[in-house]
């Protein structure tokens, strides 16, 4: 069973940044991929950003393109969600999540992730 915990979330102003990290612990087989995915209040959960492990390939939601950085690294079993430029409307809960099934898949379908962490709040300011 895998565990995702995630951390770096908190409060800031708009035009800040702030940087998540999830930590993958647990797993017998490297991870396919990683994601971002992020519920505000009264929304549905949506996604964020992700990476395929083998090969370091990022995707973005169109939304925080050319802001969010996403990265991982493999000694530490960590992926990093990088958020500059925040704007109020990125306000949500962000979730970490892991498939481990070593399948190309859409890797913005929330369905095709095995494992999720407990979720980190981030508020922006404005």
């Amino acid at each position: 069973q895998v565990q995702l915990v995630e951390s770096g979330g908190g409060l800031v102003q708009a035009g800040g940044s702030l940087r998540l990290s999830c930590a993958a612990s647990g797993r017998t087989f490297s991870s396919s991929y990683m994601g971002w995915f992020r519920q505000a209040p009264g929304k549905e959960r949506e996604f964020v950003a992700a990476i395929r492990w083998s090969s370091a390939r990022t995707y973005y939601a169109d939304s925080v393109k050319g802001r969010f950085t996403i990265s991982r690294d493999n000694a530490k079993n960590t992926v990093y969600l990088q958020m500059n430029s925040l704007k109020p409307e990125d306000t949500a809960v962000y979730y970490c999540a892991d498939r481990v099934q070593n399948t190309i898949v859409e890797p913005t379908a929330s369905t095709n992730y095995d494992f999720w962490g407990q979720g980190t709040q981030v508020t922006v300011s404005s």
